[in-house]
């Protein structure tokens, strides 16, 4: 495997269809501006796109990239898990390839989420929430970051957490269940949760959720939608991830009782109906740990993806034969039921030989319309545009 020369890595699996922790070699110092080189990277060209689509590197050597927040003039926020950095990458030229990189913040505690608001940058950590001032005016020496909010769980199982400002203002900010299925007399547990900006005001808006990294606002109804990892060590092809649709607070969406909205748990689910939950919106493949999702917004991509989700499929762990490792769609109706969940882009995986080369996470647009997609196993960031 080409990480083994990269990384060490930490004798440990979290058990989830998320990942792993990488222990890096090597830490850059803060604020250091890095000049990328613009070389070919030959394995995009295994990646398999709808014929009107091509892929290209964005933004090559970020190491462990994760979720992606683009500010208004144009900085891309990258978070990492193992890596423990945060960074900002710049095309200051308008090619499409990133020739500046800065790392803003260094040995985090799985700095996974990141969040641009109002000119500051919001860090994830596992139990706490960081902040960076006018981020884009020291990109080169940012300081230490104001702690926001730190009383989140310390549990590092399910602890990374990707992060998002809703319609509302509010950051959205979600708890992943501290194991891979068990019941937890703490609420906070297997939720989404939200907070003001200033840290105040935590509640707890949705429930019943083992581990989402990934969530989006429909452009229209401004409802929550997420992905949700389902459970480990019940089969190859049991339980599904999941697509959810959230159209009101306060909802369960049946974890750790029910799984994929009509499979008791063998365990906690004997005395239980699934009926009492509201079922995902879309059952995906087992074990191919959906993250990051977008929309189809008007005016980008083609309009056949009119009522659209694209979701960046990270890839199984520990199935006898490996799925996910790539982007898919799903498409749904005007009365927001699904309609088809196909694949979009493929390739990162190798069906015949199982291997591995990329694990897609999260998905941006960027403003001409192109969707990048960050890769925390390729080390980079890949940016697809219509032909």
């Amino acid at each position: 495997m080409k990480k083994f020369f990269k990384y060490l890595f930490l004798a440990v699996v979290v058990g989830s269809t998320c990942g792993y922790f990488l222990l890096p070699t090597v830490n850059a110092p803060k604020g250091t501006l890095i000049k990328s080189n613009k070389n070919e990277n030959k394995e995009i060209d295994q990646i398999k796109l709808p014929e009107s689509y091509k892929i290209e590197l964005y933004a090559e050597d970020v190491a462990g990239a994760r979720s992606m927040s683009l500010s208004p003039s144009g900085t891309l926020f990258v978070g990492s898990m193992g890596e423990g950095n945060v960074y900002a990458l710049k095309d200051t030229d308008g090619d499409f390839v990133v020739d500046e990189k800065y790392t803003l913040y260094e040995e985090g505690n799985l700095p996974n989420g990141v969040a641009f608001k109002d000119g500051d940058l919001y860090i994830a950590e596992v139990n706490r929430i960081l902040k960076i001032q006018d981020v884009e005016n020291k990109l080169e020496n940012p300081g230490i970051p104001e702690v926001v909010y730190d009383e989140y769980p310390t549990d590092k199982h399910h602890g990374w957490k990707y992060i998002a400002f809703g319609p509302d203002g509010k950051l959205y900010v979600p708890v992943g269940a501290p194991c891979n299925i068990c019941e937890s007399e703490n609420s906070i547990y297997a939720s989404i949760t939200r907070l003001d900006k200033d840290g105040s005001n935590l509640e707890i808006v949705q429930t019943g959720i083992r581990n989402t990294v990934g969530f989006n606002w429909h452009p229209e109804t401004n409802e929550l939608w997420f992905t949700d990892n389902g459970g480990d060590m019940m089969g190859d092809d049991i339980p599904a991830c999941e697509l959810n649709r959230a159209p009101k607070e306060k909802m369960n969406f049946g974890y750790p009782y029910c799984h994929q909205g009509d499979l008791p748990d063998p365990d906690f689910g004997k005395n239980r109906n699934c009926d009492e939950f509201t079922a995902p919106l879309q059952n995906l493949g087992a074990h191919v740990a959906p993250l990051g999702m977008e929309f189809y917004k008007e005016g980008m991509l083609d309009t056949k993806y009119k009522n659209t989700v694209f979701i960046a499929e990270h890839g199984s762990w520990n199935r006898t034969k490996k799925s996910g490792y790539r982007i898919s769609t799903v498409q749904y109706d005007d009365n927001f039921q699904a309609t088809s969940y196909k694949v979009f882009a493929d390739g990162w995986l190798d069906d015949e030989s199982q291997e591995v080369w990329g694990r897609p996470v999260d998905l941006e647009y960027l403003p001409d319309g192109s969707l990048l997609v960050s890769d925390d196993y390729g080390d980079a960031i890949y940016r697809i545009s219509k032909i």
